[in-house]
Formats: C-alpha cells, sequence, structure tokens
C-alpha cells in the first residue's frame, strides 16, 4: 500500500516506513493479547476440570463406603466358612460363682456333668440355692472374637436371656485390656451409635443364636 504526500521523495519513504513499523506492531500486540486470552482461557478450563473431577471422587467416596465396608464383610464370612473352627467351651453358674472351662470332650454339643454343675453345693447358712448357666459360643472375628451367651435357668430347655458382644484384648503399656462392644440382644441388633465407626448390624450376622430362642 503506497502513500502519497507532499514534500521531497525522502520524507514520502519516510512516511511509508512508519506506516509499515506501525501496522507491524499493532499486529504484534493484537498477537500477543490473543495469546495471552488463550492461555487464560486453558488454566480456567484445567481449573474447572480439576474441581469437578474431585468433587466427583468425594461424592463416589463417602457413598461408596458402607458398601465397600460390607464387601470386606462377607468376603471375610466366606473365607471363614470353609476354615475349620476349634471353639471352647465354657459354663458359669452365677448363683453359687461356680465357673467351668474345658468341658469333656463328646460327640455333638458338650454337656456338663451332675458333678461340674455342684447340684449338692450350698452355703454354709444353709439358704436356698438357685442355679443358673450360661453357655457361651464364640466365632472368631479379625483380631478379636464375637461372643454369644445364652442364660438358662435350672431344668430349662431354652434360654431365658441371650446376649452377643464383640470381644478383642490388647497389650498396653500399663498390661493387657479387653474391648468389649455389644452387639445384639435377644436376636435383635442394638442402636448404632451415632459416633462410631463400627457397623453393628455387620459384626452381629456372626452371633450364634438359640435355634428355638
Amino acid at each position: 500500500m503506497n502513500y502519497v504526500a507532499g514534500g521531497t521523495p525522502e520524507n514520502v519513504a519516510l512516511a511509508q516506513q512508519v506506516n509499515s513499523r506501525l501496522r507491524a506492531d499493532s499486529s504484534y500486540v493484537a498477537a500477543r493479547a490473543f495469546l495471552f486470552r488463550a492461555l487464560g482461557f486453558g488454566a480456567f478450563a484445567c481449573l474447572a476440570g480439576i474441581g469437578v473431577g474431585a468433587a466427583a471422587y468425594g461424592w463416589a467416596t463417602l457413598n461408596q463406603f458402607d458398601t465397600a465396608a460390607e464387601k470386606i464383610a462377607a468376603a471375610m464370612q466366606a473365607a471363614l466358612a470353609d476354615v475349620t473352627l476349634k471353639t471352647k467351651g465354657e459354663v458359669t453358674l452365677t448363683d453359687n460363682v461356680l465357673r467351668l472351662e474345658g468341658l469333656p470332650k463328646a460327640v455333638g454339643t458338650p454337656t456338663p456333668t451332675k458333678a461340674q454343675l455342684g447340684s449338692d453345693a450350698a452355703p454354709a447358712s444353709k439358704a436356698a440355692v438357685n442355679t443358673t448357666f450360661t453357655v457361651f459360643k464364640q466365632v472368631p472375628y479379625l483380631d478379636g472374637q464375637i461372643v454369644t451367651g445364652w442364660n438358662f435357668k435350672d431344668n430349662a430347655d431354652q434360654p431365658y436371656q441371650q446376649y452377643c458382644y464383640f470381644s478383642r484384648r490388647s497389650n498396653e503399656s500399663k498390661g493387657q485390656v479387653e474391648i468389649k462392644i455389644d452387639l445384639a440382644m435377644d436376636g435383635k441388633t442394638l442402636p448404632q451409635p451415632q459416633k462410631s465407626d463400627v457397623n453393628l448390624e455387620i459384626l452381629a450376622r456372626n452371633c450364634v443364636w438359640h435355634e428355638k430362642g
């Protein structure tokens, strides 16, 4: 593009050079502005994508926590189902403070003998004695065990009360400490504590209830 201006040829040539330089500078400024706008838009899109991804991951984690815990518990139960468990029979007589451990080995359900029950035991005062006893069923679970207790009255075939709890022992600086968590009573799971990470419903599936109780 030629510019016609009055004056000497040198002035005309100088004016044309100045105009060319101005157009070049204008194009450079426009290109640089476009580059900055593109970089800003790209950074915004990247940060927005990261934010959406983090929100989606957090939502999925919160909603899948219980499901994952149930899957882990189910897998452990399936593994324990194929393992031969060795349990320890135990009977506790509450009224006359007699505790029996290591019941004699027998086929089927172990039954305490008359001598073990101490039917003839009596206090020095000769007062009447009401005998009750508890049968414990123990199922290994994680690093502890789930214990179900059947409370029987004397000569009764059905327990008058049943309870279930999770128990584990840990070594502390002051000695061995036993942790006990109540799970269920008479076949019904206890209410879930609001501030507890332990799912009582999952653990209570390992309670052993009396067939007719």
